[in-house]
């Protein structure tokens, strides 16, 4: 499985960095993250989103299921998350792209081109801090798919 994250704004190198990198390492999967900044952004948030869209679009690999973290998307099961990529797989699916938005959220042309809306939680999170959770998931993932016993129920 090839994982391509896409998210808006530049990380530092702060602890949330650190463990990105940590559970990135462990995955064996070939996962990877392009950011994106904008240099100029509209003045507008509908406008940003357009500005946004376009680079975010662009940076899907072609044939790739389609997850978009929105807080408004289904609220899976580590276990229901496996089965998902597992089925991905199973059809035929070698690439993954996780999109992560910006501040204003996503325009409705990236929001349609989800296979899955996927929340963590209802509550509002640091983009960085999502980044590494999502990072923790996609670990948890493949050891649940493997039988490693990182994952308890």
């Amino acid at each position: 499985m090839r994982i391509t994250i896409i998210a808006l704004g530049k990380a530092g190198r702060g602890p949330e960095q650190q463990m990105i990198d940590d559970y990135l390492r462990r995955l064996p999967w070939d996962a990877s993250i392009k950011e994106f900044e904008i240099k100029k952004p509209a003045q507008t948030a509908d406008l940003r989103k357009e500005q946004e869209a376009e680079k975010i679009l662009s940076a899907i690999p072609n044939g790739a299921s389609v997850i978009i973290l929105d807080e408004r998307g289904k609220h899976l099961k580590s276990r229901q998350l496996a089965e998902k990529i597992d089925n991905w797989q199973t059809m035929g699916s070698s690439n993954l792209a996780i999109i992560i938005g910006g501040a204003d959220g996503l325009s409705d042309a990236i929001r349609k081109r989800a296979d899955l809306l996927l929340a963590f939680g209802s509550l509002t999170w640091p983009h960085m801090l999502v980044r590494a959770m999502l990072c923790e998931q996609l670990y948890r993932v493949w050891s649940i798919l493997n039988g490693h016993p990182y994952h308890r129920d």
